[in-house]
């Protein structure tokens, strides 16, 4: 969308025709049925604002509460934050009276930080921006919010001032692909060196599938956020705003988990036991399997793999348990006759550290019966075996 187009939609007729367009409940695919209908009332320029914003709506739910305010652009809204996740992170910089969104984009971020205190947003973007104050005013925060225009990587409009706290956000893409190395966001997190030394309380943005020996030269806490079981966000916390070496949240709750610098001893090892623990994504990424286990009193499998078991059940949401039925050493033909003698005709499968793929095994396995279980494929001290657990988790 070009800037000229966003500016016509914000006009009076402008928001008729996106009115319009949202009574359409058009979808991407058949856009230009759409477009060819909307473009009968309206200049085709404008009815395709209007069916852009339309459509990245209704695809922004998920995301957002009230994402039928809001004006966004697709690539901004795939790299947004989920509002679940702005407001959790936002909680950190209730102590300070002035923030910086940089990088805001579209402001999702900025949203969030605008309900603690007035905070200045920062991006290259114009039409970014403009779409950022388009939303801020749509949710009554305009007087909280300004926005700058300016480009990071030649240096922070901003003077020094200790009780600034900054929120970045880096673009996680080079040519519309996706950066896998800190060095390759825009701008590259090497450039908050400069910035810490005036401004120590930063919070960072980065991917969660991050490089962590990449982090080691930053005195950071490192978070991993989780939304219902699924690893969303990772942020780096710098100065004050760091409480922790590394730490896991999940999602809503907020339920986190904390990891001070000490090293923790390695958890015993152990064959199965009555109850088996799967980690949340957050709690692997963090490296807390071991501050989990020491909580459950449970045991690995083996050194390389994340599943915890123990002799009880203790309710936690930081893992998923199922309780054990048997266990065997990986055998096909055996795992396949233990299974019939239940009567099994239906298992879900889960797998770590295992070559096999699911739907193979599935397939191999060719059961008959009205029972339900779930199979884990995993290692016990660098062995293959397979779990037997009943279908309900906890």
């Amino acid at each position: 969308m070009q800037r000229d187009a966003f500016q016509a939609l914000l006009s009076p007729l402008g928001q008729v025709a996106l009115q319009a367009a949202v009574e359409m409940r058009p979808i991407e695919d058949d856009f230009l049925r759409y477009q060819s209908a909307l473009s009968r009332s309206y200049s085709p320029e404008l009815a395709r604002a209007a069916l852009e914003i339309a459509i990245l709506r209704r695809e922004a739910e998920e995301k957002f509460p009230f994402a039928e305010k809001m004006y966004f652009s697709r690539q901004a809204l795939e790299q947004a934050s989920s509002y679940s996740i702005s407001t959790y992170r936002a909680q950190r910089y209730a102590a300070f009276t002035r923030l910086v969104d940089l990088g805001c984009s579209i402001g999702g971020d900025t949203i969030a930080l605008a309900r603690i205190t007035s905070t200045l947003g920062v991006d290259q973007d114009l039409l970014r921006l403009e779409m950022a104050l388009a939303n801020l005013a749509a949710l009554g925060l305009k007087d909280r919010a300004i926005f700058v225009h300016s480009n990071l990587a030649t240096g922070l409009p901003l003077r020094s001032d200790l009780s600034l706290a900054l929120f970045f956000d880096p673009s996680r893409r080079t040519q519309g692909r996706r950066a896998f190395s800190v060095s390759q966001y825009q701008p590259p997190l090497a450039l908050i060196n400069d910035w810490l030394q005036r401004f120590p309380a930063l919070g960072v943005k980065i991917s969660p599938g991050v490089k962590l020996d990449e982090l080691e030269p930053y005195d950071a806490e490192v978070e991993f956020i989780s939304i219902h079981g699924e690893l969303k966000e990772a942020v780096l916390w710098f100065g004050p705003l760091n409480t922790a070496h590394r730490r896991a949240t999940l999602l809503p709750g907020p339920h986190t988990l904390e990891r001070q610098e000490a090293p923790l001893e390695q958890l015993p090892l152990g064959e199965p036991r009555a109850y088996l623990y799967e980690p949340d994504p957050a709690i692997l990424r963090a490296g807390l399997v071991g501050v989990l286990g020491q909580m459950l009193g449970a045991a690995q499998l083996d050194p390389d793999i994340a599943y915890l078991t123990a002799d009880h059940r203790l309710t936690t949401p930081f893992a998923r348990s199922w309780q054990v039925e048997a266990w065997l050493p990986f055998q096909l033909k055996r795992l396949r006759q233990t299974l019939r003698q239940r009567g099994v005709g239906k298992v879900i499968v889960k797998k770590r550290g295992s070559p096999l793929q699911p739907e193979e095994l599935v397939h191999q396995l060719r059961l008959e019966g009205d029972q339900q279980r779930v199979i884990f494929l995993t290692h016990l001290r660098g062995r293959p075996i397979v779990i037997i657990a009943y279908p309900n988790s906890m």
